[in-house]
């Protein structure tokens, strides 16, 4: 099975995909899907990711091996009132289409123990650049001086026994350092 190159993934998206990993059972088509975009994952912050990938919520066409063009919402999970509109992350090709960019494939298993091949056709909407836009309409986008090139974050190997759990590690990154003991008893 061919294996992507890498998949762009904004530091949220990336987050969820670890936290899924620690809690889905290994072995299914899920699980290889998974272990593949935390594997291959270059992290963004959500102001540099660029507008052609697709993260969650975004409006994406595809096709499945050489059938016709789709349009989904790649979403968290399923959530009603959206039927046939939304392709959730707890599904293989949901999964497999996070990350990617326009012209972008991946392989991945089915169930009846084949392969079929995503590709991203066209990005028609991502939260992320319409946010930059409305900013930008709005005079609010000016550049960050600490971040000028793009993206500074990359994923380093880390071996399961040595690290905390990726939720330990999502708080620690809210942590700002000030620890308010709270109110004295005086």
């Amino acid at each position: 099975m061919p294996t992507i190159d890498s998949c762009q993934l904004t530091t949220k998206d990336f987050t969820i995909l670890e936290v899924m990993q620690e809690r889905h059972p290994r072995g299914d088509a899920l699980s290889v899907v998974l272990q593949r975009k935390i594997s291959s994952a270059i992290v963004m912050f959500r102001e540099d990711i660029p507008p052609t990938v697709v993260t969650l919520s975004t409006r994406v066409t595809y096709r499945v091996n050489d059938g016709p063009a789709e349009t989904r919402i790649v979403a968290h999970d399923e959530m009603r009132g959206l039927v046939g509109m939304l392709l959730p992350i707890t599904n293989p090709r949901g999964l497999a289409l996070l990350g990617l960019a326009e012209g972008q494939s991946m392989s991945i298993p089915t169930a009846q123990g084949g392969h079929e091949t995503l590709t991203v056709h066209e990005v028609v909407y991502q939260p992320e650049a319409a946010r930059r836009e409305r900013l930008e309409l709005a005079g609010d986008a000016a550049p960050d001086p600490w971040r000028p090139n793009g993206p500074v974050l990359r994923v380093a190997p880390h071996s399961d026994e040595s690290q905390p759990n990726a939720e330990n590690r999502a708080m620690a990154a809210f942590n700002d350092g000030f620890d308010d003991p709270g109110p004295s008893a005086a």
